[in-house]
């Protein structure tokens, strides 16, 4: 052991009662502290940067499958727009029908629950939310189809056969009060609105019979699929829109082109809790325990 000396050589009676007066919290008074922290941390996260929302419908298969949850960038967009091919989260207008039939809370444990996951952001989602991919933003003219039956985007063709397995049959004619059919007509996207399309354009319905979305309806950008633990891949910008032709009114510049695997720095959280572990002494403590022989 040893021992804080005074000037003279001789050990230090002060330090020696400050060193004792440090007592580590116990356990079971610790535990439930980091809990509310975790808990603080979780909706400050949930809140501003990251989010994770169920996938109860199938509208984007099989990019994502029913049950599914993808975890959603908030941040993002707060720093730029959405771009072609992104997927993205949003708040349908009144024109957008559910897709799903969100059942309220029958007892008081579910409406804690749903409250708690919310709070989370690892409950189900609200009725008005949707999930689908970027194809057109503001200024841009899209339409369907080429005489390949493809989606046009300033007059580029798209080539969506990594992600569109099960697209809507060519031979019914267009009707703008429903999305069974896969041909629309061209429409100019207005000021701060996109066209989207869900990836299984047999069930999705979208912005054929929808309308347009508002940018400002945009929660944020899914960039991965963390659970199951066996579907588990990034959501990246297909490399058929690097190819897409500017709107004409952009003058003949080509759009920024962002990081294809969403951008996020996960090491935000990570570092969060090891710094609340950090500061509790119970990281420390731990470590000294293994270094004693």
């Amino acid at each position: 052991m040893v021992q804080a000396l005074d000037d003279s050589g001789a050990a230090d009676p002060w330090r020696r009662r400050t060193r004792r007066g440090k007592r580590q919290m116990p356990l079971w008074q610790e535990l439930p502290l980091l809990l509310i922290v975790a808990f603080c941390l979780a909706v400050l996260i949930r809140t501003f940067l990251l989010q994770a929302f169920f996938i109860p419908s199938g509208s984007m298969e099989d990019t994502l499958l029913v049950g599914d949850r993808v975890v959603v960038n908030k941040v993002v967009y707060n720093v730029r727009n959405p771009q072609r091919g992104e997927v993205v989260v949003f708040r349908g207008t009144d024109q957008w029908v559910p897709q799903v039939d969100v059942q309220p809370p029958t007892s008081f444990a579910d409406k804690l629950g749903r409250t708690v996951g919310d709070l989370v952001g690892v409950g189900r989602p609200g009725e008005k939310d949707f999930i689908k991919r970027v194809i057109a933003l503001p200024g841009d003219r899209v339409s369907c189809c080429d005489d390949q039956g493809r989606v046009l985007v300033n007059g580029t063709p798209l080539d969506e056969s990594a992600y569109v397995l099960r697209d809507s049959p060519l031979d019914l004619p267009p009707n703008p009060q429903e999305c069974r059919s896969r041909r629309f007509e061209e429409i100019v996207v207005p000021p701060g609105q996109m066209f989207v399309l869900g990836d299984h354009r047999q069930v999705s319905q979208d912005a054929r019979c929808q309308g347009t979305v508002p940018i400002d309806n945009v929660v944020g950008r899914a960039f991965a699929v963390v659970w199951p633990s066996d579907r588990w891949h990034s959501l990246p910008i297909p490399d058929t829109f690097a190819t897409v032709a500017p709107p004409p009114t952009a003058g003949g510049a080509a759009p920024v082109r962002p990081d294809p695997d969403g951008g996020v720095v996960l090491l935000i959280p990570i570092a969060a809790t090891l710094s609340v572990l950090a500061r509790s002494g119970r990281w420390r403590s731990v470590g000294q325990r293994r270094l004693l022989p």
